[in-house]
């Protein structure tokens, strides 16, 4: 399975959950995902933590494709750091949302042949903006497991319909801002 793989990768940490939806073969995630790895730390392999990641993600994937990708990057030079490693495990029909750090306006891009809305966020939970995106609410998650959540999350991408202007990603690129994602500490 293609999430067990990535885990005996390390490429997830910060783990929320990882469990199968019930029937139909998928399997969810939410937690974070490594972009960019960190350098091997020990003589078991183990790694320091990533220099880069998508916080917050949200996956849904069958036996060895991803259905569904959505997180929070900090900087769009991660997308291309993002599609070397994951690119070829894209689904044809994979639904794809990013909230990006340094980016003004939305907008909808290509991502190595599937349709991504890339939106800007310095500060937020991606699941709950998700949610939002999608005009979900709660009583559609009810009852459900955590897994069941992602896929209701995937289902919700067929009345999805953005708005935004749809730009190649060499001009996504160019569109950056210098805003930092927002971080708070002790109170």
């Amino acid at each position: 399975m293609l999430l067990d793989r990535y885990e005996s990768e390390q490429q997830l940490y910060n783990v929320n959950f990882k469990e199968a939806a019930s029937g139909g073969g998928l399997y969810a995630y939410r937690g974070d995902l490594v972009i960019i790895d960190g350098e091997i730390a020990d003589a078991q392999g183990r790694r320091k933590p990533p220099v880069a990641g998508m916080l917050g993600g949200v996956l849904l994937t069958d036996a060895d494709k991803i259905k569904l990708l959505a997180g929070s990057i900090d900087d769009m030079a991660l997308i291309k750091p993002l599609l070397e490693k994951y690119q070829a495990d894209f689904a044809p029909d994979m639904k794809a949302l990013l909230y990006v750090v340094n980016i003004a306006k939305p907008m909808v891009t290509d991502l190595g042949g599937v349709k991504a809305v890339l939106i800007p966020m310095t500060d937020g939970m991606v699941w709950n903006e998700l949610v939002d995106e999608l005009a979900l609410e709660k009583s559609d998650f009810k009852g459900q497991s955590s897994a069941e959540k992602v896929v209701t999350v995937l289902g919700a991408f067929e009345d999805y319909k953005p708005k935004y202007e749809v730009v190649s990603l060499e001009e996504a690129m160019s569109r950056t801002t210098d805003a930092k994602r927002e971080t708070r500490g002790p109170v």
